[in-house]
């Protein structure tokens, strides 16, 4: 999985591409850890990832948690098989997807 960050004043963009699964979550996550101080507002870009299992919704749901207090926390972007899973997994009614 390749993890691209742009970070705009207070709002950084992450754009994830291939698959977030449970060998490549962790490295999301402690992206994530080291880049959200100062954060307001996160937005996960998804045009380019092609599969993400439940460590990966683990690690979005995290960050989402983490914003909350900070700011607010958007995905974009999101394809059809990702967004299959997040309707079935009940994502699509957790995360403010754009």
């Amino acid at each position: 999985m390749t993890i691209n960050k742009n970070l705009n004043g207070d709002a950084l963009t992450v754009s994830l591409e291939g698959r977030l699964d449970t060998l490549t979550a962790p490295a999301l996550e402690t992206e994530l850890k080291n880049s959200l101080d100062g954060v307001k507002t996160l937005a996960f870009d998804l045009e380019k990832l092609e599969y993400i299992s439940s460590a990966g919704l683990r690690v979005l749901l995290s960050a989402q948690k983490a914003m909350k207090a900070k700011g607010e926390m958007k995905v974009k972007n999101v394809n059809d098989t990702i967004m299959e899973i997040f309707e079935v997994t009940g994502f699509s009614d957790i995360l403010s997807i754009e």
